[in-house]
């Protein structure tokens, strides 16, 4: 693969098959999943998969040295992308809540797994919810507003979250088109 021209998407099924065909799976979370679900009108700069299961840092660390990524901190660099890589260890979850099934976008044989729209959506009114990050709310509502999501579902986690009036507030603001 062409790395310095690979866009986010392509990099992300790229190192996702590449670990896959090295027995470790994974599910690509985080501001990644905003950037393919807006089709880039959001662009995050990391890839944020996190491990199905339990591997070595070391594993991880020689297979990715073998296609030029090199550990810089907690991500790994290649020279000629700008796109950082990290590994978040299991579970793959929203909040507190657990992802259930990932959603997998195809490119011919290869597949990557990552959040659905509606996680996706979760993933960033988490960091909104518990942190009032702002940023991350608008990101929720580019996701919303360009994917079809299952709203009763992110109230319902929002309930669990105990986070009902932020989630009346995300409403509001995706039914009246608001734009950052």
């Amino acid at each position: 693969m062409n790395i310095r021209n690979a866009s986010l998407r392509d990099l992300a099924i790229f190192i996702s098959n590449y670990l896959a065909d090295n027995q470790i799976e994974t599910i690509l979370t985080g501001g990644a999943c905003v950037s393919i679900y807006t089709r880039n009108k959001y662009l995050s700069l990391d890839l944020d998969f996190v491990l199905v299961s339990d591997t070595r840092h070391e594993q991880l660390k020689v297979l990715l040295k073998d296609i030029g990524f090199h550990q810089g901190g907690r991500h790994f660099r290649h020279r000629e992308t700008r796109f950082l890589i990290e590994f978040l260890p299991p579970p793959a979850s929203v909040g507190e809540e657990p992802i259930r099934r990932a959603a997998e976008i195809k490119k011919g044989t290869k597949t990557l797994k990552l959040l659905s729209p509606t996680d996706c959506v979760k993933d960033r009114l988490a960091a909104f919810y518990h942190w009032d990050d702002r940023q991350s709310l608008e990101q929720a509502l580019m996701v919303a507003r360009h994917n079809h999501v299952d709203e009763k579902d992110i109230e319902r986690w929002s309930k669990a979250e105990g986070k009902q009036p932020q989630f009346r507030f995300f409403l509001k603001r995706l039914k009246m088109g608001i734009v950052a």
